[in-house]
Order: structure tokens, then C-alpha cells, then sequence
């Protein structure tokens, strides 16, 4: 969610911001710019609405001179995607980007009011350059000026200032949302992530939250929230694990639908050796008695199927809840409970909050994140790596099958230290874990099946999707989805609660897909199902082909998984969810990468 990129260098800035944010295009953007500061010492701007392309079209044609620049790209929040409301945001002798919301800014811009100054965009953003403007117009330096702002602000945020006449200066500052500062030979960086400044460093420093940093050509000096000048580690980053290619796909989500198998492997040969799970040290299972998942979106629901897997295999009572619900709600934690934080950037602002919450309440805190160096890795008392690699696609696919199988893993581990599985029985479910990324294999052959099926989808205007057990918030996920990428309205339920509402919604024209495995709550499903056929309902049934020969008769069209995985099954039942989608998105004509309204990141509440 917004990019945020800044260069002091010692070539034409321009181009390199741009090519930066095109790094971060998978973060969502509706609106994009940059300024510079030329030889001369003149701060200047460029914007542009829509997509990146548009910002180098202008570019072209009229260009923006200048070793030293930062650049943006917008996800609106305060006021629409226009030019006027696009970053940077220019108050005479300075320019500034942020990510994050200052949630004081109508306060600000009352104060800003009583000086006779008055905004031009409807942003929050503006109102930090106004002010930061107004104070070096009281003839205070541009790192005064930038403090005195900072002052005043109450939110979370990452900031970039810079400065007319300061060719060799950056101003950044982060509460909340993440920043990194890239070290070059005589240049520096600063960006959202590191992705943006691989192709230009693999040296890297984490802001930690309520740092500002000056960043010279020389290197750079912090401050932490105390206002104490202090050091900050450098950390070397793998360039190539940053690298973005479509491989050969059409789309990113492509890509990341087909490594599933591939990911799902690294993460069993990470965590299981032989018929051992090995986790860090100091994660005991055995003393707790309870255990709470929080994430938002489709890292709660990965929680969600998680719950069953814990309470069914280790018998440990599982509390699962969304982020942005927790954290108000202020619950009540037992000092004897697990905290999982399941987040696939570790920088989600909701998620981050809730595990701020948790610190102290429980008995061991925990960051299940897919980027090893994110605020939620670094403030759980343990991290346990995804290994899903880089996602681009903003809809998560990959990232959620590996949150699955680390959980799993983990779920596995507490049933065996608690007493629950004897060795027999761990070396049973790991076989049954280990199978998944050859199942994986088998299920990516399907994707011909689901582009004829999303054909048929893409004609209607809201669809069901009904699970029971664990392959509930599979149809969850199969919902989701199919909102995020082809905007068409479906919601998914568990089956057994289709006669309790939705049912009214069934008639001809309201497709039900419905995920039933031939286990011990098949026969269940397929009742519900029933009902549906029984009103017309087109139905799309996913099973194996025990199931489909058991129930398929009179479906409108059925897709046909390997069986196996036992328990596990869900990881499988991920993947015709993820076509389903994509191919309806597709169909659509719909950004399949860059969804509109949504973003990868997201570090605002």
C-alpha cells in the first residue's frame, strides 16, 4: 500500500525512480509522481493518475532534471485518485511522500487555517508539507523543520522530505508503517521495502518505529522516538530473491499459482527432517493451553482452517479473529496461550497492532510472516518463516497454501509434544503433509478444467460457495477471491448453513460451487447440495473421483482432484479456488495482478 522511494545519487534521478516504483507496483497504486532537485538547487515535481506508464509518458515529455528525488505511488485514502491529490505533495522549499494515514489532519489543517494557509488537495499528506514549509519560513533548518513536524503528527506513517536548494539531503522518518535505507558507494536510498532498492544496494538498514533518519551521499544518522541518536544494523538482502519476472507466465498470479508445489517442498524441508518437525528453540507446546491466530483477509482465513487442524489433532482450544476486530476489543489473554501473527508482508498495521496488544498478556508470542526481516518477525519473541518467496500478484496464492503448511507443522508438532500423536502417528500425518506438493503437482492440471469453468462463472453476477469442516474457510478463500480479482459478488458459507439463509438466494442464475472431498462429512455436504439442485441451482462440484462418482450425477459440471493428503486436504482444495478466480478475472477483462482498490501491503488501519 503506497510506494514510497527516494534516491542521492550520482546520475539522473528520474528514470531511477521510476524503474523503483515499478518494483513496487504490486504494493497497488492509483496515482503516481516524483521530484527532484536539480544542479541548480530547484525542487520540481511530476504526477500523473493511473497507472506508472502515464508518469513516464509525462516524463518524456517534459522532463525533471536532478541527482537527488523521491517518488510515490498512491493508494487513495484522504481525497480521490487525481493529480491535485497525488504524491509528492510541494509546499514552496519542500516535497514530501508518505504511506500511512496522519490521523490528526483536520487539526492540522484548522491550524493551518488560523495562519491564512489553505490546501490544495483533500489529502492528509499535504497538510505535513504545509507545515513543514511554515516552519522554515520561521527560519528553522530543514531537520528542525522536518522534528517540529514530525511533533505534530499523530498516526502511522513513513515520510520523505526533501528540500529545495539540498541536493545532498533526505529527511525520513517512520511510526508505523515500514521504511528501509539502502547504503550505496557515495549514494543512499531509502524505500517501503526492499525490493524497491535491490537493483541498487544489498545493503540495508530497518527503521525501527519512531526513528528519523538524515540520509547524506556521506551515509546517515538516526534518532529513535526518545530523540537519541543511535545506530542502526546493516543487513545484507538476497538481490536475487527480489528479482520480478513473470517467467513466462501471462500474469504474476500465474507464476505463483504453479510454484506452489515447489514452496510447499521448501517448507516441509525447512521444518521436517526424517519424521522430526524442528522448530526454533524456545517454542514450547507443551505449556500452553491455548492458542490464538489473528491475520486479515486471506492470512485470517488461513487461521481459519488452522483452528481445525489444532483443536482436532492436539486438542488445544483455538481462538481465531480478525485483526481489526482484536485489537479493540481488548480480550482477555491467559499467560499460558500461544499468539500467532499470520502475516504474508509482516507489516500489515492491523495485525502488527494485535500482536503489540498480546506482548506481555501471553505466554510466547509468534510471527508467521513470509518476509524474515518485517516489524512482525522482529517484535514477536519468535518468527517462523513461509519461505513462499516473493509474491507480486496482489491476490495471495502461494503465500496462502505456505501458511498452511507451517501451520500445519505446527499444529502437528503440539499434537505430538502434548501427548496426543504417538511417533506411529506423527510419522503418518507427515507422510500424509509430505504428499501435498506431488497432489499440488497433479491439482495444477486442472487449470484447462477451470478455464472452462470460469467462462461459465463470468457470466453471473453473485455466486455461493459451500464447505464444511476445514474445507469451510477453503470456500472462504474460494470467495474471496473471486471478489477480489473478477468483482463479482460471491460469499462463502458453511454447508450446513445454506438452509439457515441462503438458501433464498438460490434459483437458476446464482451458481453454488461446492468443495466436498469423499471423507466423513461427505454424505453431509452432498445433501446440501442436494437442496441446492432441488432449486435449480447450477452447481460446480470439486471432489475426488470417488466423489464424483458417488454424487456428480446431475451437476451441472464437476472438477475432479487427486485423493490423498488426508487431513491436509485443504492445501489441495486451495488450488481449483485460485484458478477459478483467475480464469474469471481474465475472462472479465479484470487486472489480475494489480485488483482495483486493493493492495498487497497493508499498513494502514
Amino acid at each position: 500500500m503506497c510506494g514510497i522511494i527516494g534516491i542521492l545519487g550520482s546520475h539522473e534521478v528520474s528514470p531511477q525512480l521510476v524503474d523503483a516504483l515499478r518494483r513496487l507496483e504490486y504494493r497497488g497504486y492509483d496515482s503516481a509522481g516524483v521530484a527532484t532537485v536539480d544542479a541548480s538547487g530547484r525542487l520540481d515535481r511530476r504526477r500523473a493518475v493511473g497507472k506508472l506508464v502515464n508518469l513516464s509518458d509525462r516524463l518524456v515529455h517534459d522532463p525533471l532534471p536532478g541527482h537527488a528525488g523521491i517518488g510515490h505511488t498512491r493508494w487513495a485514502t484522504h481525497g480521490a485518485a487525481t493529480e491535485v491529490n497525488a504524491h509528492p505533495h510541494q509546499s514552496g522549499p519542500v516535497a514530501v511522500v508518505h504511506n500511512g494515514i496522519i490521523e490528526n489532519f483536520r487539526e492540522l489543517r484548522a491550524g493551518l487555517a488560523d495562519l491564512g494557509i489553505q490546501p490544495e488537495s483533500q489529502t492528509d499528506t499535504e497538510t505535513v508539507a504545509l507545515w513543514c514549509a511554515h516552519h522554515l519560513g520561521r527560519g528553522l533548518t530543514p531537520l528542525e523543520a522536518a522534528r517540529a513536524t514530525l511533533a505534530q503528527l499523530h498516526g502511522a506513517f513513513a515520510l520523505a522530505f526533501l528540500f529545495q536548494g539540498e541536493g545532498d539531503l533526505l529527511i525520513a522518518a517512520r511510526r508505523g508503517s515500514p521504511l528501509a535505507i539502502g547504503h550505496g558507494t557515495g549514494e543512499m536510498y531509502l524505500g517501503s521495502d526492499a525490493v524497491a532498492l535491490a537493483p541498487f544496494t544489498d545493503r540495508i538498514t530497518y527503521l525501527e518505529d519512531g526513528d528519523h533518519a538524515v540520509l547524506t551521499r556521506a551515509g546517515m544518522q538516526v534518532w529513535d522516538a526518545q530523540g537519541q541518536q543511535t545506530l542502526r544494523p546493516i543487513a545484507r538482502i538476497d538481490v536475487g530473491a527480489s528479482v520480478i519476472d513473470r517467467a513466462g507466465h501471462r500474469h504474476f498470479m500465474a507464476k505463483e499459482i504453479a510454484e506452489q508445489p515447489v514452496v510447499i517442498g521448501d517448507v516441509l524441508t525447512h521444518y521436517v527432517k526424517d519424521d522430526r518437525i524442528v522448530l526454533p528453540d524456545g517454542l514450547d507446546l507443551a505449556a500452553i493451553d491455548r492458542i490464538t491466530l489473528v491475520g486479515c483477509g486471506t492470512a485470517h482465513l488461513a487461521g481459519h482452517v488452522a483452528k481445525y487442524w489444532f483443536e482436532s489433532l492436539a486438542g488445544l482450544p483455538c481462538d481465531i479473529d480478525v485483526a481489526s476486530e482484536f485489537r479493540y476489543r481488548e480480550p482477555p489473554l491467559s499467560d499460558r496461550s500461544l499468539f500467532v501473527a499470520v502475516s504474508q508482508s509482516g507489516e500489515t498495521a492491523d495485525t502488527l497492532a494485535a500482536l503489540h496488544y498480546a506482548r506481555g498478556k501471553v505466554a510466547q508470542t509468534v510471527g508467521l510472516v513470509n518476509v524474515g526481516t518485517s516489524a512482525i518477525a522482529r517484535d514477536a519473541d519468535l518468527a517462523l518463516p513461509t519461505l513462499a518467496g516473493m509474491e507480486v500478484s496482489v491476490a495471495s496464492s502461494k503465500a496462502f497454501t505456505c501458511q498452511l503448511a507451517v501451520l500445519a507443522v505446527l499444529a502437528l508438532k503440539a499434537a505430538h509434544v502434548r501427548g496426543r500423536i504417538d511417533d506411529a502417528g506423527l510419522a503418518a500425518h507427515l507422510r500424509d503433509l509430505r504428499s501435498i506438493p506431488t497432489l499440488l503437482a497433479q491439482a495444477l492440471a486442472l487449470s484447462d478444467d477451470c478455464r472452462v469453468q470460469a467462462d461459465w462463472l463470468a457470466q453471473a453476477r453473485d455466486v455461493l460457495y459451500l464447505g464444511r469442516g476445514a474445507l469451510y474457510p477453503v470456500a472462504l478463500e474460494g470467495a474471496l477471491k473471486l471478489k477480489e480479482l473478477s468483482y463479482i459478488h460471491a460469499e462463502g458459507y458453511a454447508s450446513g448453513e445454506l438452509k439457515h439463509g441462503p438458501i433464498a438466494l438460490i434459483d437458476g442464475d446464482v451458481p453454488v460451487v461446492v468443495l466436498a472431498p469423499h471423507d466423513a462429512l461427505f454424505d453431509k455436504t452432498i445433501s446440501n447440495m442436494q437442496e441446492v439442485m432441488a432449486r435449480h441451482g447450477p452447481v460446480l462440484l470439486i471432489s475426488d473421483a470417488g466423489g464424483i462418482a458417488a454424487a456428480g450425477e446431475g451437476v451441472t459440471a464437476s472438477l475432479a482432484l487427486p485423493s490423498g493428503g488426508g487431513v491436509f486436504q485443504p492445501i489441495l482444495y486451495a488450488v481449483p479456488m485460485q484458478y477459478l478466480a483467475y480464469f474469471t478475472a481474465v475472462a472479465k477483462g479484470t487486472d489480475v495482478d494489480q485488483p482495483r482498490n486493493l493492495a498487497k501491503s497493508v499498513t494502514v488501519e
